[in-house]
């Protein structure tokens, strides 16, 4: 310990709103896993949004698009959440770090989970819903917008649009890599996101209370 008070990973500010956007992703993550599953076909919406970004290849987006699926991918994700540890470690936010392996390993399996669960299926066969690389990037990016917000002391407002911001940012980006190379529907990508932004509010108050009940009971030991 060093002395100074631990800020909270999930910032008293933030809770409330957070908290509700959580229940409202969880349950458009539920709705549309019961619409599409078993399916094998593009919805409406999947087949007008795919055709927009039909037309990528060949182009240098598609090097733009494989790179962002590369950082869902295994070796990629291990490598961007070891940088963001290291960074948070050095920022001593332990917090932030327990968050961002815990919630991401969360939200991951959870859509693991949920493609068995759902059954939905993509290119003859593949489970495709949520989508796990948008799942993954979008709670990656709430994580360091969550970080942010603490140290930058930001209010309701402004925090809630920075954190909402980050992760529309985020999902969108791997959202279209994972559309435009073929490897999800725009709505798995949907449930990806929204799954992440389930999941990491509730991990990041888990978090602070487990933290808080430490400190506490550490500190009435050394009384």
């Amino acid at each position: 310990m060093t002395g100074r008070p631990t800020r909270a990973v999930l910032p008293p500010v933030l809770s409330l709103w957070l908290g509700s956007i959580a229940a409202l992703a969880a349950l458009v993550v539920v709705v549309l896993g019961v619409r599409y599953a078993d399916d094998s076909r593009p919805a409406t919406v999947d087949s007008r949004i795919g055709g927009v970004v039909d037309g990528l290849r060949p182009s240098p987006w598609s090097h733009v698009a494989l790179a962002l699926d590369f950082l869902g991918e295994p070796a990629g994700s291990v490598v961007l959440v070891a940088a963001v540890v290291t960074g948070c470690l050095l920022l001593r936010r332990r917090r932030a770090a327990v968050l961002l392996v815990a919630g991401v390993a969360l939200t991951v399996g959870t859509t693991t989970l949920l493609k068995y669960v759902v059954g939905r299926t993509i290119n003859g066969g593949y489970l495709s819903y949520p989508s796990g690389h948008t799942a993954f990037l979008t709670a990656l990016v709430l994580v360091l917008a969550l970080l942010v917000t603490g140290r930058l002391g930001l209010g309701k407002a402004a925090g809630t649009l920075l954190v909402l911001a980050a992760a529309l940012v985020g999902g969108a980006a791997m959202g279209w890599a994972q559309v435009a190379l073929g490897a999800h529907y725009p709505t798995d990508a949907l449930g990806g996101w929204c799954t992440a932004l389930a999941a990491i509010p509730a991990v990041a108050w888990l978090v602070d209370r487990a933290a808080d009940r430490l400190v506490h009971v550490g500190g009435r030991e050394r009384h």
